[in-house]
């Protein structure tokens, strides 16, 4: 270990995502899909139903893998035990999910606020797929997160400090 304190420490383990990363993802794509939209809503076509769509399917692939690896992982009767090279591959699914998510969030977000104050009649028929849309990006959201907490490795006491416990204090 080095001595010097101005070198980062390595450290192998991944650590959670951060909310404050997301946040301020899903702000500056709000900003952005605000400013997009509002330069060049004229000449856009309608929204289409697909994003909400793969945003949906996505979310609930998540969910559904979310809850089967945190079975297993806490080897609960009749499952399998998981594979940590697979475990690894669903952290880091869920990892970019949440940033995806996040992202799509803001983005819809924004959209849907231009959507909301514009008065015309194709922002109000175009409002409910970005409504669509933010609702799936929060789900997506919401599952890469459950996903992420379902890989992590359970707890357990450790044997050691179980049989320090019985002891009686003081010196032998």
């Amino acid at each position: 270990m080095s001595s010097n304190p101005r070198e980062p420490k390595s450290d192998p383990s991944m650590r959670p995502t951060s909310i404050s990363v997301l946040i301020v993802s899903g702000l500056a794509a709000a900003a952005l899909g605000w400013l997009l939209i509002s330069f060049s809503y004229g000449s856009l076509p309608d929204l289409p139903w697909s994003p909400v769509i793969v945003l949906v399917v996505l979310a609930i692939a998540e969910a559904l893998l979310a809850q089967n690896t945190s079975a297993r992982i806490q080897r609960k009767p009749g499952t399998l035990p998981v594979d940590p090279l697979a475990v690894a591959r669903y952290v880091a699914l869920a990892k970019a999910s949440s940033l995806v998510g996040a992202i799509s969030v803001g983005f819809s977000a924004g959209l849907v606020i231009y959507l909301a104050l514009e008065p015309t009649q194709a922002a109000h028929a175009d409002l409910p797929k970005a409504v669509g849309g933010l609702i799936s990006a929060l789900a997506l959201v919401g599952a890469a997160l459950w996903l992420e907490r379902a890989c992590r490795v359970p707890e357990k006491p450790d044997a050691k400090d179980e049989n320090d416990s019985d002891r009686p204090t003081g010196h032998r």
